[in-house]
Parts: structure tokens; sequence; C-alpha cells
């Protein structure tokens, strides 16, 4: 059993219950709604994690933006907008994040 839910996501060997609803319910439920694409549901939530300083969880969506069909000009373009509106520091620290990402995945 533990190693099944190792496979399931990140969350699965420590608590297992949150890994369930990630999976489920965030990346089930919410992220397939129809209202919204998946490409747009990424441009808010790279944007929401930059503004909310959540360095953590940006590598990852950055990447899961690009397989959304976000393009790096986009991801670049929504850095420089948000250093106006969530502040420089947050923004910098997007940038070295981005530089990694970008550099893993060109």
């Amino acid at each position: 059993m533990a190693d099944a839910q190792k496979t399931q996501g990140p969350f699965a060997d420590v608590v297992p219950a949150l890994d369930r609803l990630t999976q489920q319910v965030l990346f089930g439920e919410v992220w397939e709604r129809k209202e919204l694409s998946k490409r747009d549901r990424s441009l808010i939530t790279v944007a929401a994690l930059i503004a909310q300083y959540r360095i953590n969880e940006l590598p990852f969506h950055l990447k899961f933006a690009q397989q959304n069909g976000v393009t790096r000009d986009e991801l670049v373009e929504v850095i420089t907008h948000l250093a106006f509106y969530a502040g420089w520091p947050a923004a910098s620290s997007a940038v070295g994040i981005a530089r990694k990402v970008f550099e893993e995945n060109p």
C-alpha cells in the first residue's frame, strides 16, 4: 500500500489524505473545469504564486504552464508585469526561479 501511495504524488508518503485531495480535487476537479482553459489556469496560478512569494511551488507551475501552452515569452511578461503590482523582490525571486526552469526546459 505504501508503494502505491508514493506513486500518487509528492505528499503520499507523509500525508496521504492531502495527496489524495491534491490529485482528485485540485488537479482533478478544479483544473478540469471547463470555464477556464488549463492555459489560463496556469497563467493565473503562476501570477498568484509570484505575487504571494510562493517560491517552493513556482518551479513546478512554471514547467506545468509551459506544458499547458504558455510560452516562455508570456511567462517573462507575467514576471515583468508583476514587478509593478507584486513588488520588485517577488519578481526578482521569480526571475531566478524562471532562469533555472528555462535552462532545464529550453
